[in-house]
């Protein structure tokens, strides 16, 4: 078995080789790592939410996907900003956030976030306006998630999301605009 390749691992895994999750631990998690870092990263006011706790919620949402088939990186590194994203918006639920920001300053939509407790009002927010996107525009919803989330670069999420790289940039603009109209007016 090609044990450098996680796509190969997360097959081997999925079909009952329990030896290969020990292989794919190591090299997914330095792969989440360096993602959650990027989306912590220069926030430290007030941060509530360490990277390796992130890292560690997230890959343990990946490996208990019920009926996920691997497909390859870029179906991984898509599914990893979901869990990233599932992870962030269940600890600022439980940092008792008042639903829809509670009167707190609109979220910057960069690559970058630190979870504080004061920005968890702003997650939750964030995660219902990308909700009504999604009911909108899927494809530009998966964009913010995985350049957000997931720390993807255009590139990446071009790859994970089957697309032009110009189109993940139209996208990411598009999508950044309609998030800042809806959320400045919440």
């Amino acid at each position: 078995m090609e044990t450098h390749n996680p796509t190969t691992l997360l097959t081997a895994w999925r079909k009952g080789d329990r030896g290969a999750l020990d292989d794919l631990f190591p090299l997914v998690y330095e792969e989440l790592r360096a993602r959650a870092h990027r989306l912590l990263e220069g926030r430290s006011g007030g941060l509530t939410l360490s990277t390796t706790a992130l890292v560690h919620e997230s890959y343990l949402k990946l490996i208990r996907g019920e009926g996920v088939t691997w497909q390859d990186r870029a179906h991984f590194l898509a599914l990893a900003a979901r869990a990233m994203r599932m992870v962030l918006v269940s600890y600022a639920r439980t940092q008792g956030a008042e639903k829809r920001g509670g009167g707190v300053v609109p979220l910057e939509l960069r690559e970058e976030l630190a979870l504080s407790s004061e920005r968890a009002g702003q997650m939750l927010a964030l995660d219902e306006a990308l909700e009504r996107l999604a009911a909108l525009n899927e494809r530009l919803s998966k964009t913010v998630e995985l350049r957000f989330f997931g720390g993807l670069t255009i590139e990446e999420s071009a790859e994970a999301l089957d697309v032009a790289p110009s189109t993940v940039k139209l996208d990411w603009h598009k999508a950044r605009a309609w998030l800042y109209r809806e959320l400045s007016d919440a």
